[in-house]
């Protein structure tokens, strides 16, 4: 008998345009599961309204989000893609585990306190309680593994805490998940600042490099990446600029450190950052004309989304149905 393939579950917020980090860092390494894991991939929209959204560009981005999981190589047959709003158990769920959690534990969530600091006492309660949200998403299907960055691992190891605070309480019910951390594709790191992770809501347009840019955008933003005054191709944590710039190309080209600095002795930067640039545009181009196909095609999109969700309502639901009745709610008669 064939054993049971252990369940994945991630998704990435509509929240902004999709940076390189996010194609390395995640859906690069996703589409290396889709074989040997049971895969959920979502858009999760009811993240991205933690703090205010224009509702056009939101709809926009998330239609593009499921379009470059496709591009990337995600294939909905193997693969169970869909948006997170339209499965009402998320919302549900994470209100019923609310009420598992405590403040305290909240509280300490490092990406909360970094935004209360930014924010203050104008912060949403969304963005306080959205750790139980994303706990939801997983315990909603029995994920076993989550893959993560290293920043999120906080966050799945709560949802651990307040699943196994669940079955204690009542008779085991939810998979305790791990968080799955990938074996290759480095962290990417900000093209400006490279002692930070690339993010999309950086200020400086020429921190990040976007999954949508064009070849003569992504030229110029590699060509203006800060480096150093060696002008030598070293990979090491004292040169993070060049290194960043190295782990790009060992991600997308599974070269080795070591090739790239005999390829470049004596060199100095201005090849080295010219073969950086025209190695993302390669992996990108492809890429970016599958998703403009897709996005005119908004009837293939809506199959896909379509076929997700009612998947993805059948197994979240059954989780939910047990949860309700663990708890004490009479059951809807059928």
């Amino acid at each position: 008998m064939d054993e049971r393939k252990k369940v994945i579950f991630s998704g990435i917020q509509p929240s902004g345009n999709l940076t390189l980090g996010n194609y390395i860092g995640a859906i690069k390494n996703w589409v290396k599961l889709q074989d040997e894991y049971d895969c959920l991939f979502c858009v999760v929209d009811l993240h991205a309204i933690t703090v205010k959204q224009e509702p056009k560009d939101l709809r926009q981005r998330t239609l593009e989000v499921l379009a470059i999981y496709i591009a990337s190589g995600l294939e909905p047959e193997k693969n169970t893609l869909f948006i997170q709003s339209h499965v009402p158990a998320h919302s549900e769920g994470a209100w019923l585990l609310n009420c598992f959690t405590y403040m305290g534990e909240l509280g300490r969530m490092t990406q909360f306190k970094d935004k209360s600091q930014k924010y203050g006492e104008s912060i949403s309660a969304g963005l306080f309680t959205y750790p139980v949200l994303m706990a939801a998403d997983i315990l909603m299907y029995n994920a076993d593994l989550v893959p993560v960055g290293k920043d999120q691992k906080q966050h799945v190891e709560l949802a651990r805490d307040i699943a196994a605070r669940f079955n204690n309480l009542y008779s085991p019910t939810f998979t305790l998940p791990e968080p799955y951390i990938a074996p290759t594709g480095a962290k990417i790191m900000d093209l400006q600042e490279p002692t930070k992770k690339m993010s999309k809501s950086e200020e400086n347009a020429n921190s990040y490099i976007l999954i949508m840019d064009p070849p003569e955008v992504i030229r110029k933003k590699i060509s203006r990446a800060v480096t150093d005054s060696l002008g030598v191709v070293k990979y090491s944590d004292e040169q993070p600029g060049v290194k960043n710039l190295m782990n790009i190309i060992i991600s997308l080209t599974g070269t080795t450190p070591e090739e790239i600095e005999k390829k470049y002795e004596g060199r100095g930067y201005a090849d080295f950052k010219k073969d950086t640039a025209e190695t993302i545009i390669a992996e990108l181009e492809p890429v970016q004309k599958r998703v403009k196909e897709l996005l005119e095609d908004k009837t293939y999109l809506e199959q896909i989304y379509k076929a997700g969700a009612e998947k993805a309502n059948y197994l979240s639901m059954k989780i939910l149905r047990k949860m309700q009745k663990k708890i004490g709610f009479i059951p809807v008669s059928k």
